[in-house]
């Protein structure tokens, strides 16, 4: 049974505003924070070199390999995995609106047999015990409202010494949920993943985290640059999109960029490994 977090995110992303909004400013392909190389540098190139710094963390798996990507999104990251590893990727993702997008990517990217997209929660992954050489998820799993689970069913996933890499908007260890409410209600939940508690989660699932790379800076940018987008296309955005989600929407990347540059939020890659 999936989360009410699950169920809000999945009618979230599969509105209308919320496609078009995506689809514009991460052009279709990403969306999750980007590693900047410069201040003013595009998010889709951005997004890019996140993608590439995890499949660096995660390393190649072998030849007929297996990678779950858990909250695909538009498959981005599943294409460049399918591509450069050749290996099957399974993406699992709950809006269906996203789905059909990233379907549509594969096929026109000569993609499609390698990557089977899943109308299907995290939470409850329609795949075997021990498929995976790889797990991956970014910026995704903050969305569960049981992430206890969420990283119970990775470890299920995982091959033994297969492994886990991860980037999430985290509050920071030792920051109560009253301190983030802005961006809770912003996202409809109760509270925030810490980089502690996943590792606390990571060993009750019969994992060990190996890495972790705190790169909270780029949080703060990737949300000043999706601003600051917006803000320079607001006119055009507006045809297509309502004026009423794109207020709501700089309001709410307001309070992500004050709570990253004021320590009560954070964010970087992760790497688990199973037992």
């Amino acid at each position: 049974m999936n989360s009410s977090s699950s169920t809000v995110a999945a009618t979230y992303y599969d509105s209308s505003d919320a496609d078009r909004f995506y689809a514009e400013i991460w052009g279709g392909e990403d969306i999750h924070i980007g590693l900047y190389e410069t201040a003013d540098q595009a998010i889709a190139s951005a997004s890019e070199r996140t993608v590439q710094a995890l499949m660096e963390l995660a390393t190649q798996p072998p030849a007929k390999g297996c990678v779950v990507d858990l909250g695909s999104g538009y498959g981005g990251a599943a294409r460049r995995i399918a591509k450069q590893w050749q290996v099957n990727v399974h993406a699992v993702n709950i809006s269906a609106v996203e789905n059909m997008r990233h379907r549509d990517l594969n096929n026109a990217a000569g993609l499609a047999k390698l990557i089977e997209v899943h109308d299907a929660s995290f939470e409850e992954v329609p795949l075997p015990d021990g498929i995976a050489d790889v797990v991956w998820s970014q910026d995704a799993i903050l969305h569960s409202g049981n992430r206890l689970q969420v990283m119970n069913e990775v470890s299920r996933l995982l091959k033994p010494g297969g492994v886990f890499v991860l980037t999430d908007p985290m509050a920071c260890d030792g920051i109560e949920a009253n301190a983030l409410q802005p961006i809770l209600d912003r996202i409809h939940l109760s509270d925030l993943a810490s980089p502690d508690r996943y590792r606390t989660w990571a060993e009750a699932s019969g994992m060990t985290r190996d890495v972790w790379q705190e790169r909270t800076e780029m949080l703060v940018r990737h949300y000043t640059r999706v601003r600051e987008e917006l803000r320079r296309r607001h006119q055009e955005l507006a045809s297509v999109i309502s004026t009423d989600y794109l207020s709501r929407m700089d309001a709410g990347l307001g309070h992500w960029i004050e709570g990253g540059s004021q320590g009560r939020l954070c964010w970087g890659l992760m790497r688990f490994t199973k037992h």
